[in-house]
């Protein structure tokens, strides 16, 4: 792991996203070697034969180790199963982390993870800050998100496991072809990195260089409103806004960015506004709340966009601090 995320995992309260396969398992035992403290969550979606004995894992290593297991039994329908999952256990991550105060949200992707994210979206027509979207530390909005393991490859981590005889489970369904993620998977990423793993690591390392150079604009912060000085690109415009909403705890589609940029003016899922305004764009949950005119006058002299208003007076904002 990099020593700078070592050294901040040591200073906060780390969750780890534990499912009982190599990569889960491989990072466990990581942080145990270098001293790192954290507790582990784990979702059953009772899915296959094995998946009470993966739960069953989980609570032995809990027990022998010393850490807190939190677990989740859910069923789901197999109609779009895999978005439906995430949003699952995203929900019951986000919530440990909030009733439990914890700072960091581990997650075991790897290095094949990354590459197939990439192709998938090279494939589909996306800028480099979309094919970038796995970072190893990624801040979210009331949590940060690490990758540790993002830069190292599967069979790396398989090596590891093995030369210290240490148990994981193989998820057979992660060799059906019915998903798209595998297909990409098996056809592309792991042959690509069998031949080039070396290679590709330090691609992808050049590469977040330079997508922190693509998003050169610090938000202004208060609250859960955002406000970004607006550039003449529109390009730079809507990476920034994607980050900003990803933070909020909402991945952008790519029709969601198109209408952004059409309408300059509109409520991304029901959810968050996005209002342009000359030399800024504002961010912000929306909220239907009541105001009186003293405070609608207040906000139209700061030309505070209207689906904005809304959010400054149930926060109690002075309109005229944002001028």
């Amino acid at each position: 792991m990099h020593n700078a995320t070592i050294e901040l995992l040591k200073t906060s309260k780390n969750l780890v996203a534990f499912s009982g396969g190599g990569d889960s398992t491989a990072l466990f035992f990581l942080l145990l070697e270098h001293g790192i403290t954290f507790d582990i969550a784990h979702v059953n979606y009772q899915t296959r034969a094995q998946s009470d004995a993966e739960e069953a894992y989980a609570k032995t290593l809990a027990t022998t180790h010393h850490k807190h297991l939190f677990s989740l039994t859910c069923k789901l329908e197999e109609s779009n199963f895999e978005h439906h999952a995430r949003e699952e256990r995203y929900a019951f991550f986000e919530t440990i982390l909030h009733e439990h105060s914890y700072d960091t949200l581990l997650m075991a992707h790897h290095l094949g993870d990354q590459l197939e994210w990439f192709l998938m979206q090279l494939s589909r027509g996306a800028g480099l800050v979309e094919m970038l979207g796995m970072q190893e530390v990624e801040m979210r909005k009331a949590y940060t998100l690490v990758r540790p393991l993002l830069h190292v490859s599967k069979k790396t981590l398989q090596n590891y496991l093995h030369e210290h005889k240490i148990t994981y489970f193989n998820d057979e369904s992660n060799a059906s072809l019915k998903h798209l993620r595998n297909q990409f998977r098996h056809d592309y990423a792991t042959p690509l990195i069998d031949a080039y793993e070396e290679g590709i690591a330090k691609s992808f390392a050049y590469l977040s260089e330079d997508r922190k150079r693509l998003l050169p604009h610090q938000a202004k912060r208060i609250g859960d409103l955002f406000i970004v000085l607006r550039d003449a690109d529109d390009l730079i415009n809507i990476r920034q806004i994607d980050k900003i909403i990803k933070q909020l705890g909402t991945l952008l589609t790519k029709a969601q960015r198109d209408e952004i940029l059409k309408t300059k003016n509109c409520v991304v899922g029901g959810k968050i506004a996005v209002c342009f305004e000359e030399e800024r764009i504002f961010i912000a949950p929306y909220l239907k709340h009541a105001m009186e005119k003293k405070f609608k006058e207040a906000c139209r002299k700061a030309r505070i966009p209207l689906k904005i208003r809304p959010y400054l007076h149930a926060r109690g904002l002075d309109p005229n601090a944002l001028r």
